[in-house]
């Protein structure tokens, strides 16, 4: 492969990815089909329920895990094609922090022997005192502050917030050119959360690193991905997928509509805007082992159409320009009427400005059904 085609394919590329796990009840497939694509600098944030494959979509991503069928490329190469060298590079570009920073961290090490591993593993240092600067830029660079305070601190001598940025500075002692976050954030309160959203999405910004970001929280999806793309999964599918002010501002599947109807609004007018007219039919997700047929979401769906959603699995197909790709029949065949159409105008959280001359309607509320 050329530089100029490597360069011009996206980062990471997931093309029709399955796993399927050999389990005393028979095979379960837990991801069943995925395309995806990350590029530099951009976020893609892969939101849903517990159990519905996102995690198991980003072992496979980061290499963690072979998958049983499908391909996870890197900048246009095949995982599976690479060579040692090729691998290793690999490895070091893509970089994953994990969900529990309790669990992440050796409790024998310090800090600073954290840090510094990789950077002697790979020969990216000559000494130890080389490598001790280096852990010290690195915690300047996620703002642990003044680093001479952590670089000797033993785990437990940490707060949950500060394990979690001694993560995301592990992951980027190896220059990495992919950030895979599974959860990163959902252990942390909700302050130390936006603080570390905000070093992550400077970093994103400053090193023009790009992230596959695993999170079942929409408004945090919102606040990290405006400017980046959402994929909603829903049992081991994607089930919709576009820019996320369409996604989070006119969602179109009804488990999308779902999802965000879930977040917390404290707001009593944005709340009732939020309360769809149709609730889901049942609460229980289907076992893995037992899918319906057709739409594995009918079950639960308000849009279900007998004879329609229970005969055949749904495409992920394109609806109209800006690449939304929604798999739902009901949405395909156009038989609904969305009544909850938003502007995407000055949604509140986003980067993009009112529009020139808007009209001040105090009575009007703009925006998403929901702040975050």
């Amino acid at each position: 492969m050329s530089d100029r085609t490597a360069a011009a394919a996206p980062l990471l590329k997931l093309r029709g990815l399955e796993q399927v796990f050999d389990t005393k009840k028979g095979p379960v497939a837990a991801v069943g089909g995925v395309d995806l694509e990350v590029r530099a600098g951009k976020v893609l944030c892969l939101v849903g329920e517990s159990g519905c494959g996102k995690t198991t979509t980003a072992r496979a991503a980061a290499g963690i895990t072979r998958p049983t069928a499908g391909a996870v490329e890197f900048r246009g190469k095949p995982l599976a094609d690479m060579t040692a060298g090729e691998r290793t590079a690999y490895r070091r570009a893509v970089q994953y922090i994990h969900q529990d920073p309790y669990a992440a961290l050796n409790p024998t090490r310090t800090v600073a022997s954290t840090l510094t591993a990789g950077l002697k593993r790979h020969g990216l240092v000559k000494n130890r005192a080389e490598a001790r600067a280096k852990a010290a830029e690195l915690l300047r660079l996620v703002d642990l502050t003044p680093p001479e305070s952590y670089l000797d601190s033993y785990p437990h001598q940490l707060s949950g917030g500060q394990r979690q940025r001694v993560n995301v500075a592990r992951s980027l002692a190896m220059d990495p050119e992919l950030l895979i976050c599974d959860e990163s954030t959902s252990m942390l309160d909700v302050s130390i959360r936006v603080s570390l959203l905000n070093t992550l999405g400077r970093l994103r910004d400053d090193l023009d690193v790009g992230f596959l970001f695993i999170t079942h929280d929409l408004a945090v999806a919102k606040y990290f991905a405006w400017d980046g793309e959402i994929a909603v999964m829903y049992l081991g599918k994607v089930v919709e997928h576009g820019p996320t002010p369409e996604v989070i501002g006119n969602p179109q599947h009804p488990y999308t509509k779902a999802l965000i109807g879930a977040v917390c609004e404290p707001d009593p007018d944005l709340a009732r805007a939020n309360q769809a007219a149709e609730q889901l039919r049942s609460a229980e997700i289907p076992s893995l082992t037992d899918l319906p047929a057709g739409c594995a979401f009918h079950p639960r769906c308000p849009a279900y159409e007998p004879g329609l959603c229970d005969a055949a699995e749904p495409a992920l197909e394109r609806t109209g320009a800006g690449g939304r790709r929604v798999a739902c029949h009901v949405v395909a065949r156009g038989r609904r009427t969305d009544d909850r159409t938003l502007t995407l105008d000055a949604v509140p959280g986003s980067r993009r400005p009112a529009p020139t001359g808007a009209a001040d309607d105090p009575n009007q509320t703009t925006g998403a059904a929901w702040s975050a």
